[in-house]
């Protein structure tokens, strides 16, 4: 026999609490409840909270951050359209939040906010939005940044600097030359040079270069379309 299907109701929102140490997640439901505002409420371990995922069809999961880095909780709660939010984060750890913001989650809490915020943070993400601090607004916003700044502009699947070796081969330059020129070592410059080959799915430097280069001439002669030109 099929297990019965869930309806999610939001008008009454399940929540499902995840943390690793019991004692914990439990104070921490009877607190949520106490407050009036969430009424249902399920806690879980890491290795239990998978399965609730499907079997409860939880509106909402609050997960501790150890929970999100170690285990694919967020994007196992994606797959059900679940969002996730974080809370006991340390802001001040920019990797932890980073890999939390990657993650996906939708909402972070500090490990010295309020039950009022940790509440208020709640009701953001089951309204679609997400709700932070702004040190990790920032702290997210130059992640953002530094990804964007690594794309090459040509359209290949190379960083800038992938894209300044790819140019210096197609000057005949050698490793380590290119690695004269640039300040890095040879042997950074051999990894580049790889990553380069691998990703232009070619076997030899010159080939590489050439590529580039005609892919940047085509870029150029195309240019931005004009209205006199369309």
């Amino acid at each position: 026999m099929s297990a019965p299907v869930v309806v999610r109701d939001c008008a009454v929102p399940r929540v499902l609490l995840v943390a690793e140490v019991r004692l914990f997640r439990e104070g921490l439901a009877r607190a949520l409840v106490a407050q009036g505002e969430f009424q249902q409420i399920e806690t879980a371990a890491a290795n239990e909270a998978l399965a609730l995922l499907s079997m409860w069809l939880p509106n909402l999961v609050l997960a501790d951050s150890a929970t999100v880095r170690k285990t694919d909780l967020v994007p196992r709660a994606a797959a059900v359209g679940t969002p996730v939010v974080v809370f006991a984060v340390a802001e001040e750890d920019e990797a932890e939040v980073l890999a939390c913001a990657e993650a996906g989650v939708a909402g972070f809490v500090a490990r010295d906010a309020t039950l009022e915020e940790l509440t208020a943070t709640l009701q953001t993400a089951l309204r679609g939005d997400v709700r932070c601090s702004p040190r990790v607004a920032a702290l997210v916003i130059r992640r953002v940044a530094v990804l964007a700044s690594s794309r090459a502009p040509e359209g290949l699947p190379l960083t800038r600097r992938e894209m300044e070796i790819a140019d210096l081969l197609d000057l005949g330059l050698s490793n380590k030359e290119i690695g004269s020129r640039l300040g890095i070592e040879t042997a950074t410059v051999k990894n580049h040079v790889h990553n380069v080959l691998e990703k232009l799915r070619v076997h030899r430097r010159g080939e590489a270069a050439a590529l580039v280069r005609t892919n940047r001439m085509t870029s150029r002669s195309l240019g931005p379309r004009t209205a006199a030109g369309i």
